[in-house]
């Protein structure tokens, strides 16, 4: 299984935090999954934090990603080519980018956001 992680998802798993669905926290320990964390969700908590909107202690969220075996999904230009063009059902930019990714690398999105539903994606509930 190939995963991409939502930003509240990947926070949710590093948090250890029960509300991250049971069929999401064993698909993401499991070590034949590949799980992705996009650069648009480190971007994403960056700036949240930097707005004091998201406490997350001083943690190098890169770092975390390699630290929990992770693949950093880079942002490339046929990424958003795509997120340009998608639908207007969802209009986070972060989140458009996600939705872009996982339709372009052929991942599931792992969140809980009802929006991503209206997309051509494949989904994993957090």
């Amino acid at each position: 299984m190939r995963l991409l992680l939502d930003t509240h998802a990947f926070l949710w798993w590093l948090s250890e935090d029960e509300t991250l669905t049971a069929s999401a926290n064993e698909a993401i320990a499991n070590p034949e999954t590949l799980v992705h964390v996009s650069a648009a969700t480190i971007w994403e908590i960056a700036i949240k934090a930097n707005l004091g909107r998201l406490d997350v202690g001083g943690s190098d969220m890169a770092a975390e990603i390699i630290a929990n075996g992770f693949i950093e999904l880079p942002m490339t230009a046929r990424h958003a080519h795509i997120a340009g063009w998608l639908p207007r059902h969802h209009d986070d930019p972060f989140d458009r980018m996600l939705i872009a990714q996982a339709q372009a690398e052929a991942l599931t999105l792992v969140s809980r956001d009802a929006a991503f539903q209206s997309y051509d994606v494949f989904l994993l509930g957090a």
